[in-house]
């Protein structure tokens, strides 16, 4: 029932990362500086074809391999071998899968992912919606495994090994 929550959370992502780029294509002109919060964000159309900083711009079969590998070890994860992941662990990795879904059906569509978002007070690429769920979902997984979720760093075998020695 859970993975139902977490597909509609994903989906949310998307619906919200869709609408976003639809609104920006629809009104603003191809690099048109819109300002949004003056001193610190602006809205500006751009197409990119890359990631962050314009890396391995024109490889989009790399970012779909990349996409249909994270989409199969989700699977397999949630349904075949469950990992020590805490609830919380799991809306992270929806954010980052929904995230994701929502730049992959851009690249898919149109060869290129629509950004808008740009910082005002430093130097930093471009974004959209999807890639604020896929970085926030990152740093707060991690930030939760590395600080609440002890045991999804247990080894499994010394956990049966110590299940033994304690029977």
């Amino acid at each position: 029932m859970m993975f139902l929550y977490y597909s509609l959370f994903a989906a949310l992502i998307v619906a919200a990362d869709q609408i976003t780029k639809y609104l920006t294509v629809a009104n603003i002109a191809l690099y048109e500086d819109v300002p949004f919060i003056p001193g610190l964000l602006q809205l500006t159309y751009v197409q990119n074809t890359g990631a962050a900083f314009s890396t391995f711009e024109g490889q989009q079969w790399m970012f779909a391999l990349i996409f249909a590998a994270f989409t199969g070890m989700v699977l397999y994860e949630y349904f075949k071998k469950p990992m020590a992941f805490k609830p919380f662990e799991r809306w992270c990795i929806a954010a980052v899968y929904g995230g994701g879904l929502g730049n992959m059906i851009d690249r898919v569509r149109m060869g290129y992912v629509v950004d808008m978002i740009e910082t005002t007070f430093m130097d930093f690429p471009v974004f959209n919606v999807a890639d604020c769920f896929i970085t926030c979902g990152c740093i707060l997984m991690f930030a939760h495994l590395l600080l609440f979720n002890q045991e999804f760093w247990k080894d499994d075998k010394k956990k049966k090994k110590r299940e033994s020695t304690e029977e």
